[in-house]
């Protein structure tokens, strides 16, 4: 594990921490520097920001309030946020298609950032203060040309159904979603370290978040100071990877929401995200299958600067949470498609390492 840590870091991430379970054992390491300009080193209990990790608290969140028969998971959800999604989209659109990104509604980024789709990271230092309502990212979203047909056979993830999903907690506990989600998932998890930013700063020992952009800015550019309304209940959370084991160990173990509603979260579709590749996607949880290694249920996320990804296998005796502070570093060919790093080799080894017994 040592090895295969430290070759992330050689392969040219600044900082990489993490955390794995292996039946009664706990492995923590970390190789490299939370920050570049004093050599400041990374620590396995390092907060990071945990991006669309997040999802899967939205997700087992609303499922309490399935739970509760405040939400239906095939209702539309104009029935819930008419103001929000009117008209005919509102009466085809479900709960459900909302949670496993198969509604058809684009993802509002690449319009709340414009300068993205002019090969330019101008967004990204306009948007550093500014505060965003969810309203105003959905509407971006509702705008843009649809992604699909609700209920398609294949889903487009796309961060605006995950803004609605905190609209439609809001609407029906009377609390903000945020506020919700840490006293019904969080605490009941026993999450000492995971929290909702209140500014742009993140409390306690962190690490700097370089953003390279693919190439875009050279050398990356520190984002570690952010307003998060820009995403919201979709991928703003503030973490650890100790918190992210125990969380999806008690959510996999039935303690979070019930038997019945992981089942609803474990029925996947396929998803294309926002990479372009395919993936397996149920209410708010990734399935991974490992050829040999077993299968794996969990999210990744990834924010300016910082991206994390946390497994568990199947039968919960195996789990792996791994955070770095360097994103897109892919460099992007003349036709704009990423290119391979040896990062993406590093990184793929140390998974490897972590999830399978041999």
């Amino acid at each position: 594990m040592r090895t295969a840590l430290d070759a992330v870091h050689r392969a040219g991430v600044p900082g990489v921490f993490g955390e794995v379970r292996y039946a009664d054992r706990t492995w923590r390491g970390a190789s490299g520097v939370a920050d570049l300009a004093t050599g400041r080193p990374v620590s396995p209990d390092m907060r990071q920001r945990v991006g669309s990790i997040t999802k899967t608290f939205t997700a087992a969140a609303v499922m309490q309030q399935v739970e509760r028969g405040r939400i239906r998971l095939d209702a539309p959800v104009g029935d819930y946020l008419p103001d929000l999604v009117p008209g005919e989209r509102g009466r085809r659109i479900t709960v459900r298609m909302l949670l496993n990104n198969t509604s058809g509604i684009p993802d509002y980024i690449p319009y709340a950032f414009p300068s993205l789709q002019r090969n330019s990271p101008t967004s990204l230092d306009d948007n550093r203060f500014r505060e965003f309502r969810p309203a105003e990212l959905i509407a971006l979203g509702l705008a843009a040309p649809p992604a699909g047909e609700p209920g398609g056979s294949t889903g487009v993830y796309s961060n605006t159904n995950w803004l609605l999903l905190g609209q439609l907690l809001e609407r029906v506990t009377g609390t903000t979603a945020e506020r919700y989600i840490t006293r019904h998932v969080i605490d009941r998890a026993g999450l000492r370290h995971t929290r909702f930013p209140d500014g742009p700063t993140i409390d306690g020992p962190h690490a700097r978040m370089y953003e390279s952009l693919w190439g875009l800015l050279d050398p990356p550019r520190d984002y570690s100071v952010y307003n998060m309304s820009w995403t919201g209940t979709g991928a703003a959370l503030i973490s650890t990877m100790d918190d992210l084991n125990r969380f999806y160990a008690r959510l996999l173990d039935g303690k979070i929401v019930s038997r019945s509603s992981l089942a609803q979260m474990q029925r996947t579709v396929p998803v294309r995200a926002l990479d372009g590749t395919m993936i397996e996607y149920g209410l708010g949880l990734h399935k991974v299958v490992i050829s040999d290694c077993g299968t794996f249920w969990g999210h990744d996320g990834t924010v300016w600067g910082a991206g994390t990804i946390s497994l568990t296998r199947a039968d919960g005796g195996r789990q792996m949470s791994m955070a770095v502070n360097l994103q897109r570093w892919n460099p992007r060919s003349a036709a704009g498609t990423p290119q391979p790093h040896p990062i993406d080799t590093a990184l793929k080894a140390l998974y490897d390492r972590s999830l399978c017994d041999a």
